[in-house]
């Protein structure tokens, strides 16, 4: 029999981290973080950017080709302006553990949205078993170029409770491509069997 699937309240959010079956670092503070069903997780300082001129194309396959970005970091009290219809990859200063009986999903917050920002193209999903920095597909889809300041709240992380949990959680992967990954990290596509 297949149960409904639930959200994840406030309190429940909050119940699981404290009892540590969540994992996040460093601790979030529930007064500015939390809302009715997830948990804003804030802007790291570092951003990939393509840099878009040194090939024709990207071949996702192509195990020679190396996918042309440059890393940049950002300095205290900097902040990092998005041009439109740029897109870059950034993460969240959050590192997380998803336990293995729920899966997250990543949105962007709306007051952000609002002015023309998202936060994943297709990725908003967090597998069971989920170890890690989250990157951030980071597209500005509005007309003016927007500044984001690291440390401000980005994005909202929801957690939705399996059936069950699962089989194979993501850390037990063999081809895990992301696990553990640090700050933004770069298609790792050529690597799928």
């Amino acid at each position: 029999m297949i149960t409904t699937f639930m959200i994840l309240s406030d309190r429940d959010i909050k119940s699981e981290i404290k009892k540590g079956n969540i994992i996040i670092k460093p601790y979030p503070d529930f007064k500015t973080q939390l809302s009715c069903c997830s948990i804003d997780l804030r802007l790291f300082n570092e951003f990939c950017v393509l840099e878009y001129s040194k090939l024709p194309y990207l071949d996702p396959y192509n195990k020679k080709q190396k996918i042309p970005v440059r890393k940049i970091t950002i300095k205290k009290n900097g902040f990092f302006v998005l041009q439109p219809g740029a897109f870059v990859l950034g993460s969240t200063i959050e590192y997380v553990e998803i336990p293995d009986y729920l899966v997250g999903r990543v949105e962007g917050r709306s007051s952000l949205g609002r002015l023309g920002i998202v936060i994943h193209s297709t990725a908003a999903i967090f597998d069971p078993g989920w170890r890690g920095q989250l990157t951030l597909e980071l597209a500005n889809i509005g007309l003016m170029p927007i500044a984001l300041y690291p440390g401000m709240r980005i994005c909202a992380l929801s957690f939705e409770k399996l059936s069950s949990p699962a089989e194979v959680p993501y850390y037990k992967k063999k081809n895990a491509k992301y696990l553990n990954q640090k700050g933004p990290t770069v298609s790792r596509i050529k690597l799928d069997p």
